[in-house]
């Protein structure tokens, strides 16, 4: 009797969604870093001062943190196959407008396009591999699609500096054009086509308080980036902000299906996560705007020379990752990140002392530091912000901690932005590198500010796999 024919491993079965998967999130995580390099580019370009390009920055994360709520409810309703598809056309036209923009306010405008398809891109992109691959090779395919997120950021700077020096910064935005016609050709065949198997409402009032809230409170920070700009008009926006986003966490406790229901907060490790998450991330959020100013504009190097310098940050980040499983558990989530938030912290000021004197050696060291202390920062503190949710939960917590992730990066970008534009009104004189250096101690400052919020942590160490399964 013929034994008979064993069908293919569904991990390669798998293989064609994933590659597609990874091809989303590296043509997104590009596009977030092969920015920073070009920004003073961008500006001499646009007629702009190269310390007022954040909104080039901030307006994408903006929108992604706005839009990410609702891209898994689209999923659901419209779903998984023609969601990617729009995603990607999205963030396709919004890469050739930025790449037509004469003006800062168009190309602003264009990111928030981007930022819309990018929003839907990667949780819709998870969402689908979730939905599909058996549940006992989940991890196998998470860390596989993974993989684009690390090397997006290592090849970003580096390609956009040489895009800006061997063509023009609008490059940076075209070449996303053939890797988007790859992605539509292949969702079309690739992409299964998942719906929710229990339709649930929308909580259109809950989701407009939140969106307005988090765009107010970004506009009011930006806002105090311009010089000579309405103190009234900046306070104004802060206030609305912050009385919508009490008026979402009333609405929510009230809610049969809120957007994000206040249970996730009675959970301890993930109401300080996300809080310690949103403070953190501040700083860290403002540095890929920071470094590539500092050395250009401060140092006077290329742009293709300032890509190449933050390879030490990316290398060093992907070894941090690895280091972070063992240090946890040997001592604990409570004692590591308050030790690493303070090393982050004094990094993140250290830049304050880097000159056209010092040793490249000196400068690649410091570089490396500050992206593993950062990289473990990161993996850490996503880890203790989702251990303890239970299977209900784990798909909302892990939305709102995407959201609240984009949304500090947001608001990192539009501090830095605010403090560069008053330390260039109170040191001038002084030129744009003082300007850089004291807003290098001010984000480091407001990192050190986020160990009051993990020393509420309990000590306890994990089991080995929880810190692995936890990607950035």
């Amino acid at each position: 009797m013929p034994l008979p024919v064993s069908s293919p491993p569904a991990s390669n079965t798998h293989k064609p969604l994933l590659w597609l998967v990874s091809l989303a999130i590296f043509m997104q995580m590009l596009d977030s870093t092969i920015v920073n390099t070009a920004l003073p580019a961008m500006a001499r370009s646009l007629g702009e001062s190269p310390l007022q390009m954040q909104s080039v920055v901030f307006s994408y994360a903006l929108a992604v943190a706005t839009f990410i709520p609702a891209s898994g409810w689209i999923a659901d309703r419209f779903g998984t196959r023609r969601t990617f598809f729009a995603a990607i056309i999205l963030f396709t036209l919004g890469s050739l407008a930025c790449a037509l923009s004469p003006t800062l306010q168009w190309l602003v405008a264009s990111r928030v396009l981007q930022g819309i398809g990018g929003a839907m891109l990667l949780p819709v992109g998870r969402l689908a591999v979730m939905r599909t691959v058996p549940r006992d090779q989940f991890l196998a395919a998470m860390s596989f699609i993974a993989i684009p997120a690390l090397i997006g950021p290592l090849l970003g700077p580096t390609m956009g500096g040489w895009l800006v020096e061997v063509a023009s910064w609008h490059w940076i935005f075209l070449i996303n054009l053939p890797i988007g016609l790859i992605g539509l050709i292949a969702a079309v065949r690739i992409m299964p086509d998942h719906y929710a198997q229990r339709k649930h409402r929308f909580d259109l009032a809950g989701y407009l308080m939140l969106a307005f809230g988090m765009v107010a409170l970004s506009l009011a920070l930006d806002g105090v980036s311009v010089v000579g700009s309405a103190q009234a008009l900046v306070i104004l926006l802060a206030v609305i902000g912050i009385a919508a986003l009490a008026g979402y966490w009333l609405h929510a406790a009230n809610s049969r299906e809120p957007l994000f229901s206040l249970t996730l907060f009675h959970v301890a490790s993930f109401r300080i996560g996300i809080l310690g998450n949103l403070f953190s991330r501040i700083g860290s959020g403002a540095m890929p705007l920071l470094i590539p100013l500092l050395l250009q504009v401060g140092m006077g190097m290329s742009p293709m020379t300032a890509g190449m310098m933050m390879i030490p940050v990316a290398l060093a980040g992907m070894a941090a990752k690895r280091a972070a499983v063992s240090l946890v558990m040997r001592f604990g989530y409570r004692r590591i990140l308050m030790i690493n938030t303070v090393c982050v912290g004094l990094a993140m000021a250290s830049f304050a002392l880097i000159s056209t004197q010092q040793p490249l050696w000196l400068q690649l060291v410091q570089l490396a530091i500050f992206g593993a202390v950062n990289s473990m920062q990161f993996t850490v503190m996503n880890t203790v912000t989702l251990r303890d949710l239970d299977m209900d939960q784990a798909s909302s917590g892990n939305s709102l901690l995407s959201m609240v992730m984009m949304l500090a990066t947001g608001f990192g970008a539009a501090t830095a932005g605010s403090l560069l534009a008053t330390f260039g009104t109170h040191l001038v004189g002084h030129g744009a590198t003082a300007a850089l250096h004291a807003t290098f101690v001010c984000v480091g400052a407001i990192t050190l500010s986020s160990t009051l919020v993990f020393w509420q942590l309990p000590d306890s160490r994990p089991h080995p796999r929880a810190v692995e399964e936890v990607a950035e």
